[in-house]
């Protein structure tokens, strides 16, 4: 199941973060922010790489934003692989996601807690954030899909419904 896990998770999280980049270039698009240098910053610090001020080098960037999506992507895999698969899954994974890119900006210093940034910006994160969750979702829920029931979805099929004092699965 590992090793399953592995490389479609890093297919779904690849594809999760190309969904959330296009989204990202039509929202700044309309909306004229400028593009976020705060991946760059942290994977310099993360690195020991040196720092810039003002615009960052843009493989530098994109190594971090994509590279952390494709590692995310791992497991979200691992949730499909065990059952967890469907939108609250990929609702779970959307808190897992932010939380990574906050345990990361903080621990840094590069970024601040995000009850301390403007509404706005908070919404547009949560937003892009969601939309890699979902895409990353579908495509790792997709490929274990390939490989029938994980062994939670085979637990919940021994007795439908909400039910509690279930023993677990035979070996």
């Amino acid at each position: 199941m590992i090793r399953r896990a592995l490389w479609q998770g890093l297919v779904a999280g690849t594809a999760g973060g190309v969904v959330m980049t296009l989204g990202e270039k039509l929202e700044q698009a309309v909306t004229g922010r400028p593009d976020s240098h705060v991946p760059a910053r942290v994977l310099q610090r993360l690195t020991g790489l040196p720092e810039h001020d003002g615009a960052q080098p843009l493989p530098v960037n994109w190594a971090m934003h994509f590279g952390q999506a494709a590692l995310l992507g791992v497991l979200r895999s691992i949730m499909a692989q065990a059952g967890l698969r469907g939108p609250l899954a990929s609702a779970k994974f959307t808190v897992v996601r932010l939380t990574n890119d906050q345990i990361l900006e903080n621990a840094t210093g590069v970024g601040a807690p995000p009850s301390t940034w403007p509404r706005k910006e908070l919404v547009l994160d949560v937003l892009h954030k969601a939309v890699y969750a979902f895409a990353t979702g579908a495509v790792a829920d997709r490929l274990a899909a390939r490989s029938g029931l994980g062994p939670g979805q085979r637990h919940a099929a021994l007795r439908p419904g909400r039910h509690s004092g279930i023993g677990p699965l035979p070996r």
